[in-house]
């Protein structure tokens, strides 16, 4: 058997998939996000829903397994991503890199302008990631009920 991994977009078959992946690999953060991430209410019925109306999802599986995925939506103009997962045991092989440059090849194949995302302030670590791939802080958010920023709010023109 071959050992490939396979970068594809998702459908709503794989919906469970997807929302088993996005509760792996967000466990990390129970407790550590306030307000809580909205990543722990994500239920295949919603996920297949939003596929249905037009979202997309990209997801990345070996031998039938899925082992990472992100969710994509046009706003403004360019391709927002959102819930970028890795399953624990697939991490630190680059693909959440490789998510990433999926999520620009499809936003170039759309003829988008860019690529955007949201990251929480205290993430660090993955604040770092985007920097280093590129992109750049545009503003700054309060999740409802807070006075202060909980949220960056970054992006990357595509060239």
């Amino acid at each position: 058997m071959i050992d490939t991994l396979v970068l594809r977009a998702g459908t709503a078959g794989d919906a469970a998939a997807i929302a088993r992946v996005i509760a792996a690999s967000f466990e990390q953060y129970r407790g550590r996000l306030v307000p809580e991430s909205g990543a722990f209410r994500e239920t295949a019925e919603n996920i297949a829903a939003e596929l249905e109306r037009g979202a997309g999802a990209l997801v990345a599986e070996r031998n039938g397994e899925l082992l990472g995925c992100v969710l994509v939506e046009e706003k403004e103009g360019d391709l927002y991503f959102g819930r970028l997962s890795v399953v624990p045991t697939a991490r630190g092989r680059g693909l959440a890199k490789r998510l990433i440059d999926a999520v620009e090849a499809e936003a170039r194949r759309r003829g988008l302008a860019g690529v955007r995302l949201g990251v929480r302030i205290v993430l660090t670590d993955n604040q770092r990631l985007f920097l280093a791939l590129g992109y750049r802080e545009t503003s700054r958010e309060a999740h409802p009920g807070f006075e202060h920023p909980t949220s960056i709010n970054m992006r990357k023109p595509l060239g």
